[in-house]
């Protein structure tokens, strides 16, 4: 009768053995994603024709010193009020409702277009002419636009203020 067997041995693999299989798999890899490859490829090169890998290698290579000077830099009084104001006008600006903000800006495009066309007229305004001038729609309108912008400058808003 046979003897059980208690141990198994595991031939080993050969260095060039192994280096075959992963090279074969890496080939499957590239095969099986191509497209992602060749875009990245694609990428890189671009990035590369930019500059912008010559940067990052400085940039990496001298990564102590760099942050040095960043850290260096933003630890001074000016810049790190810059930086809490660049962070306060991007929260300000991510409140805008820009639906409502767009007919507004429009009109002070108009506004800024009629005074590029004539910047400096020759005739002046009196009160009289001023008065005449309240009477035509367009006008009217805009003094009523520009009050209403005045009252809501007017409004409380401490309680919405985030400093």
């Amino acid at each position: 009768m046979a003897k059980p067997t208690r141990q198994i041995n595991i031939a080993p693999v050969s260095e060039e053995e192994a280096r075959k299989e992963a090279l074969e798999e890496i080939q499957t890899a590239l095969i099986d994603n191509k497209e992602s490859v060749l875009s990245t490829i694609e990428l890189l090169n671009n990035i590369n024709k930019s500059g912008v890998t010559s940067l990052l290698n400085g940039l990496f290579s001298e990564g102590d010193k760099v942050l040095d000077v960043i850290v260096t830099e933003a630890s001074k009084a000016e810049n790190t009020n810059a930086i809490k104001n660049i962070l306060l006008l991007m929260g300000t600006l991510g409140t805008l409702n820009i639906k409502e903000l767009e007919p507004i800006l429009l009109k002070v495009n108009n506004g800024v277009q009629r005074v590029s066309d004539d910047p400096e007229p020759d005739a002046t305004t009196g009160y009289v002419d001023l008065f005449k001038k309240l009477k035509d729609p367009e006008v009217n309108r805009s003094l009523t636009l520009l009050i209403r912008f005045l009252e809501g400058m007017g409004e409380e808003t401490e309680s919405e203020e985030r400093n």
